[in-house]
Formats: structure tokens, C-alpha cells, sequence
């Protein structure tokens, strides 16, 4: 879906802000960019939508060179969200929302009708929000509209430069899980540019680790990633709490499911479902002051995860990632 081949960018002083990228993101997939602050991480996302012109190499979108192409109809065909996340203040949120159509030349109605729908589908009512304006909104309400506004035009492509970063933890949290079960229902392809490793590894199917200089240092799943760093600057970057944040990328699986022997189900409190992560199971354990959390897969009992179960999920995660 989105291909770039040997892309470089060198500014007139000489400063190499990305150097000599090979990148290949599969329709439908969310990859994070990750690194620290200077790494090129949000430039090679702006050569994407070329509000930065790359130097070298090229960058595809279904085939077709992007800089071959209009900037401007080819801003309008990518949905773009950014930190500050740039409403117009005079403007009505449904007003907001349905800028690109309106640029597109839809009909009032239609791009009205379109805003509306958005709106209900990233959690904010459109007959409660729709009229009010973006000082009206809370910091994560606003972020929303952001979201609804990049879809409005249906775009296959969706940049995202810190999207999450201006507001508080919790709500950032809510926010992220909010847009990853929103990108699997609608099947966007996502580049996601974070500072963030936690949030890289919880969100993208695949993260590029971006190090100093522009180089590329890994490009892995979340799983491979956390297990096996490529060098000493992935592994330092990561942290030498990987092997925890291996639990928010390792779900649980009835292999690590032990029976119920002699534990009556209602003793067990809250169960979790068979598709929640072993920092779920990890987290409900101690919640609830017990060494095993039971587990449904629908609405059947499946079993229960002990610490042992968690200790062999992640071992087996280790070796079928490496295998």
C-alpha cells in the first residue's frame, strides 16, 4: 500500500534528516514511527503527503509515485492528524469536520450528513456536539473531531503526527484504544508518528525505530520488537522494561489455561475474555488479591491463568516470534 525505496532527506545545510529509507506498509496495517526527538520520524511522514519534498528514492501509495502528483489533490486523498490538531475556531465542529468534502465539492447536505456520521462513530453525538465549537470541547473531545475530520473524505491513508501527546494519560489511553479498535473496523492504512514506546507497542502492528541520523534501526512487530531489539541502540531505547511491556503485546491463549480443579467459579470475581492480554489477566489478579483469574472465550468458561500460565505465554510468544 504504502512503499518508500532509498528515501533520503538532506536540508542546504547539509543536516541529514533521513537517510536512505526502506519502508513497505501493507494495506490495512497501523505502523507506528518511533525514535527520539530529531530522528526523522515526523519528516518522512510529511514526504508522505509531501509537505516535506524528499531528496532521494521514492514513495508509493498503490503503486503510483507521490511525487509525481499533485500536492494538493494528493493532501486531499490522505487524511492528515496532528498534536495541535488545527479546527478552524469560528467554525462548527460539523463545520470542522466536513472541511475536505466541502473542498471536494460536495453537496451541503451530503457533506452535513457525512459530519454526523463521523462524529457518532469516534464517540461524540452529533445532535449533543455538531453545532458547538471547538472551545466548547475538552482536550480529547477536540482530538475526536480531529480523527472524524482526517476520515471525512473516506481516504485509504491516514497520517498521524503525536496525535495522542496534548492530553492527560488517561484520557490518552482511552483515546488509543478507542482509534485502534476504530482502524480495524475501518480498515485504514495508518502511519502513526509517537515519541512514545509504550504507545508504539500497544498500538501498531509493526514499529520502525528510528535513530539518530535519520537511520532506520528496526522495523518489526511489537512482539519481536520487545523480545529480540536488532542492536544496543533498540534495545536501550526500548528500556529494560521490555520484558513487561512484552505483557501489553502477548494476548492469551487457551494453551496457557489450566482447569478449574476444586476452584468454584464464583470465587474467581471477574473473569476476563480469551482475547485480553496477559497485563489484563496480570492487572485483575492483583485487583482482585488472587493468584489465578479465570478466563471465557464467549460464553463459555475456558479455564483459569495462573502465574505459571502467564510465564509459559510469554516463553512460547518468545519462541513462535523467533521461530
Amino acid at each position: 500500500m504504502i512503499r518508500l525505496t532509498g528515501v533520503g532527506k538532506t536540508y542546504a545545510d547539509g543536516t541529514v534528516a533521513v537517510h536512505d529509507l526502506d519502508l513497505e506498509v501493507d494495506r490495512g496495517a497501523l505502523v507506528c514511527l518511533v525514535g527520539p526527538s530529531g530522528c526523522g520520524k515526523s519528516t518522512t511522514l510529511k514526504m508522505v503527503n509531501r509537505l516535506i519534498e524528499p531528496t532521494t528514492g521514492t514513495i508509493e501509495i498503490d503503486g503510483r509515485d507521490v511525487t509525481h502528483e499533485d500536492p494538493v489533490e494528493l493532501r486531499r486523498r490522505i487524511g492528515y492528524v496532528i498534536q495541535q490538531i488545527g479546527l478552524f475556531p469560528h467554525q462548527t465542529i460539523a463545520t470542522n469536520v466536513a472541511t475536505v468534502p466541502s473542498l471536494l465539492g460536495w453537496g451541503r447536505s451530503k457533506a452535513r450528513e457525512r459530519a454526523e456520521e463521523l462524529l457518532a462513530l469516534v464517540g461524540l453525538d452529533p445532535a449533543t456536539y455538531a453545532d458547538r465549537y471547538p472551545h466548547q470541547l475538552s482536550g480529547g473531545q477536540r482530538q475526536r473531531v480531529g480523527v472524524a475530520r482526517a476520515l471525512a473524505a473516506d481516504p485509504p491513508v491516514l497520517l498521524m503526527d503525536e496525535p495522542f501527546g496534548a492530553v492527560d494519560p488517561v484520557v490518552r489511553g482511552r483515546l488509543q484504544d478507542e482509534f485502534v479498535r476504530l482502524q480495524h473496523e475501518l480498515g485504514k492504512t495508518v502511519l502513526l508518528v509517537t515519541h512514545d514506546i509504550d504507545e508504539a507497542v500497544r498500538m501498531g502492528d509493526k514499529v520502525a525505530v528510528f535513530a539518530d541520523g535519520g537511520r532506520l534501526a528496526q522495523f518489526d512487530t511489537p512482539a519481536r520488537l520487545l523480545g529480540h531489539p536488532a542492536d544496543d541502540f533498540v534495545a536501550e531505547f526500548v528500556g529494560a522494561a521490555r520484558g513487561l511491556r512484552r505483557l501489553s503485546v502477548t494476548r492469551i491463549d487457551r494453551a496457557d489455561l489450566e482447569p478449574l480443579d476444586g476452584v468454584r467459579a464464583a470465587e474467581l470475581g471477574s473473569t476476563l475474555e480469551v482475547s485480553a492480554t496477559l497485563e489484563e489477566a496480570l492487572a485483575l489478579m492483583m485487583t482482585q488479591d488472587q493468584a489465578l483469574v479465570g478466563v471465557t472465550d464467549g460464553p463459555a468458561f475456558a479455564g483459569v491463568l495462573t502465574p505459571n500460565g502467564v510465564h509459559r505465554a510469554l516463553r512460547r510468544s518468545v519462541q513462535t516470534e523467533t521461530g
